[in-house]
């Protein structure tokens, strides 16, 4: 079982559908994939396992609980704008919100951070103009546009 191969698994409570997010997710990144599911018989599965960008996860698909929420996100990395572009129209389609600074939320409920590697990279320069500069940049995009921070960046 799955499961039981690793210590620790972040689980999110789905009321429905957490089958199909699954399968959606792992569409999304490398080193993603389903482990395995198991609940009663005839219906959708009650527990899908499944390693999200090497992470494992799993989702509790059960009616009744609570829905996700921006009480926690999923932070994913991107190496170019083009990365960032493809998960950011792929989380807010059918149903998802843009929010503010990378942040969005997708059709199931679940908030993520789409971040270019580069941001983290210039918030932590020893230099304050520079990294102020970027930071206000952020804070005024909704998904972020590596080419506009690295401008404010660089002065």
């Amino acid at each position: 079982m799955a499961y039981l191969a690793q210590k620790v698994r972040t689980c999110w409570w789905f009321p429905e559908g957490g089958d199909k997010a699954a399968a959606f997710y792992v569409s999304l990144l490398p080193d993603s994939h389903i482990e395995g599911g198991h609940g009663p018989e005839g219906g959708p599965p009650l527990v899908i396992e499944f390693t999200l960008a090497g992470a494992p996860m799993m989702i509790l698909n059960a009616p009744g609980g609570p829905a996700p929420n921006h009480a926690a996100s999923v932070s994913v990395l991107t190496e170019s704008q083009e990365e960032t572009d493809r998960l950011w129209t792929a989380l807010t389609a059918n149903g998802g919100q843009e929010v503010m600074c990378g942040w969005l939320t997708d059709r199931w409920g679940v908030s993520w951070q789409i971040v270019p590697r580069r941001l983290p990279e210039m918030l932590g320069s020893p230099d304050a103009a520079a990294r102020n500069g970027a930071m206000a940049a952020m804070q005024t995009m909704v998904k972020l546009d590596i080419a506009a921070l690295e401008a404010a960046f660089a002065g």
